[in-house]
């Protein structure tokens, strides 16, 4: 007999301090279905998986890398992959300040370390994922 705990989507739950409004995509409020914790999760750390570190390396973080970061930050903390029409004007904006606070961040840094090499780290990557993978 299998059990699931489930997401609360409705307002009762938000009115009960279940959830907070911004826990609440418009995609969970048209759902029929009830959302499992799991899946919830599952969705928020996929969105976030794709931040990597980008200071110290040669070449050095192209823009695209920098906004990219930016993107999954906010969507990991506003909890929407894809926001509505009605937030789809301070998403962007938001996406454009922090790579704006970001690229700063990156250029003000200073190490003492030489930098890392993007092809040496990207193999060390996959070398770690499938050795955790295999078994």
């Amino acid at each position: 007999m299998g059990f699931a705990f489930t997401f609360p989507t409705g307002d009762r739950e938000q009115e009960r301090g279940l959830v907070g409004p911004a826990q609440l995509s418009d995609e969970d409020s048209r759902r029929t279905e009830p959302v499992t914790v799991l899946t919830r999760v599952a969705t928020l750390w996929r969105m976030c998986r794709n931040i990597k570190t980008l200071y110290n390396f040669e070449p050095p973080a192209t823009e695209a890398e920098v906004r990219s970061a930016a993107l999954q930050y906010v969507r990991k903390i506003s909890g929407f992959s894809k926001p509505s029409q009605a937030n789809m004007e301070a998403f962007e904006r938001a996406v454009e300040e922090i790579t704006e606070a970001s690229t700063r961040l990156l250029d003000q840094l200073v190490t003492s370390g030489s930098p890392k090499d993007r092809d040496v780290e990207a193999a060390k990557h996959k070398a770690r994922s499938a050795a955790r993978f295999a078994a």
